[in-house]
């Protein structure tokens, strides 16, 4: 006999999706966290709130014209299916296409979802039509970030509790699935001790005791990689150059890979391993909650990115462009930083932080404070890094700025003043001429042209040189981890398969274990705003299929 209908693993966004799913269907289920509650919604509370959508009503106000076939273009072009093991993903990419055109604004609406008026435009490619890179603003920030984006799935998975269909186990460390007969039939694992920590801090890890729970059906939402540091070495693939030495986190400890391994030992196929998203612009956090934390700069297309020799990035590796290939031109640089020179106009104007936490106003849902992205002046966020953030840099003359780009370094390299001083004034030079070859200013110029833009995000051509512009700002960017591409092979209703093709009965999958549906429907790159509605889409597609399997 079944203790439950399904247990769930994992309490993220997929997981709380899946749940209230199962749960609207008068499912009994079984939800497993092996984080304390503090941490209920997992990585997605912490993220900005980005959603990918396509011909929004927020897109149409502000004049951008997309449509399902550009989406499908910018998708296929970014992601380069390439594998025969990418029938899946090939697939559950033309299914969320659908999705993000279609109904998955009024459904977030219909939980209560708002989203700030201005569109971002995230991963803006530089190639050709066809290739890497939105050709419009997509990224739609979703009004509260994440926690707002989180809130009304809790919300619907303690309601159902107090049903009495869900029930909330936290500290419940999965270590195996039953399998019976072929199929999957339970999960077993450990107790961990209670642990008062907060959100994203790290808990123990002690055990105080085991379990065992049977179940018609298992759902794994489980997460990915990127707090799992040898994971994430042991499948870098040659691609993106040698395994990175120093790595910043950009997800919490508990994002360990554990539960994916542990699927694959089942029997489950596990594809893609070698996918996977990690960002160039990373800064270590000056108040860290979990270890070696590190925040993303989300930058405007301005300033100039230098490598750690001081030379210049290739076109089209300016800042916001194409996060992989600028990874995969660091690794062959022979250092894993780079800098940002910038100026005191260009930080005001352009430097968002990735987050929840960092994001006060938007997450805290305040428009006085919001009103400030409109004014002169650094946010406080900005700020507090460029007072206590170590990767930081302010001068009032660019030697000065050198000298102290190479105390942050220890001069490994040593950067040379008069390399860094002519890729600067050869710059400076291009801003002076309404023509020109610079495809980087030419670039800012198009920018400027989309009223979002405009607005909040890339600041008026200027010199770097301007000293009505300053002070000149540095900034050490480092290797941050984030997100795990590839996964848990599944069918169109999130049913895990086995190598070979068959379903694995009584096994189900959501979010970024399953590379956000079928082991990869990003391919090798992503268009951003797409990890959150990823879970959102294969958390409701699992749920709602296996809802009516049962």
């Amino acid at each position: 006999m079944a203790d439950t209908d399904v247990v769930v693993v994992g309490a993220g966004l997929a997981g709380l999706v899946a749940t209230a799913e199962l749960a609207d269907a008068g499912k009994r289920v079984v939800l497993l966290e092996q984080e304390p509650e503090a941490s209920f919604g997992g990585q997605a509370w912490w993220s900005f709130g980005g959603l990918f959508l396509v011909d929004s009503p927020e897109q149409r106000r502000l004049r951008v014209r997309d449509s399902l076939e550009l989406a499908r273009q910018d998708w296929f072009g970014t992601a380069g299916f390439d594998r025969d093991e990418d029938h899946w993903p090939r697939r559950w990419a033309e299914a969320y296409l659908q999705f993000a055109a279609g109904e998955k604004r009024a459904w977030l609406r219909q939980q209560g979802v708002g989203f700030f008026p201005v569109v971002g435009w995230a991963e803006r490619g530089g190639y050709t039509a066809t290739g890497h890179g939105n050709s419009v603003p997509r990224f739609h920030i979703v009004w509260g970030t994440g926690p707002g984006l989180v809130e009304p799935f809790a919300r619907r998975v303690r309601a159902a509790v107090e049903r009495g269909l869900v029930e909330l186990r936290f500290r419940h460390r999965v270590d195996e699935l039953v399998v019976t007969d072929g199929a999957v039939t339970g999960v077993r694992g450990g107790v961990l001790e209670p642990s008062d920590v907060a959100r994203g801090e790290a808990s123990s890890r002690t055990q105080v005791g085991d379990f065992e729970i049977a179940a018609q059906a298992v759902v794994v939402t489980s997460g990915g990689i990127g707090g799992n540091h040898d994971l994430v070495r042991q499948n870098w693939p040659a691609r993106l150059g040698p395994a990175p030495k120093r790595l910043l986190s950009g997800v919490p400890a508990h994002v360990d890979g554990r539960m994916l391994m542990a699927t694959a030992a089942a029997g489950a196929h596990l594809i893609n391993g070698d996918r996977m998203w990690h960002y160039t612009e990373g800064i270590a956090n000056h108040s860290p909650v979990w270890d070696r934390h590190g925040i993303r700069i989300l930058p405007g297309p301005s300033s100039l990115w230098l490598d750690a020799t001081g030379t210049r990035l290739p076109v089209p590796l300016f800042p916001g462009f194409d996060t992989l290939g600028t990874l995969a031109h660091i690794g062959r640089t022979g250092h894993e930083h780079t800098w940002f020179v910038a100026t005191q106009k260009i930080v005001e104007k352009e430097f968002a932080l990735s987050g929840s936490e960092q994001n006060p106003d938007l997450t805290g849902k305040d428009v006085k404070l919001l009103l400030n992205r409109v004014k002169a002046g650094v946010a406080g966020p900005v700020q507090a890094f460029l007072d206590r953030g170590e990767d930081f840099v302010v001068a009032r003359t660019l030697p000065e700025l050198v000298a102290g780009m190479n105390r942050i370094t220890g001069g490994e390299p040593e950067l040379d003043l008069a390399t860094v001083e002519a890729e600067v004034v050869c710059r400076d030079r291009a801003i002076g001429n309404e023509f020109g070859k610079d495809l980087q200013v030419t670039a800012i110029r198009g920018a400027r042209r989309y009223l979002g833009d405009k607005l909040i995000r890339v600041a008026p051509p200027h010199r770097l040189l301007d000293p009505d512009a300053g002070p000149l700002i540095a900034v050490r960017l480092n290797l941050l981890t984030r997100k795990t591409l590839g996964g848990l092979e599944t069918d169109l209703s999130g049913r895990v398969l086995r190598p070979g093709g068959a379903v694995f009965p009584g096994l189900y999958a959501a979010g970024e274990v399953a590379g956000f549906g079928g082991g990869g429907m990003h391919g090798y790159r992503s268009l951003e705003g797409t990890f959150l509605g990823g879970c959102l889409f294969s958390g409701r597609t699992a749920g709602r299929a296996l809802a009516g399997e049962l």
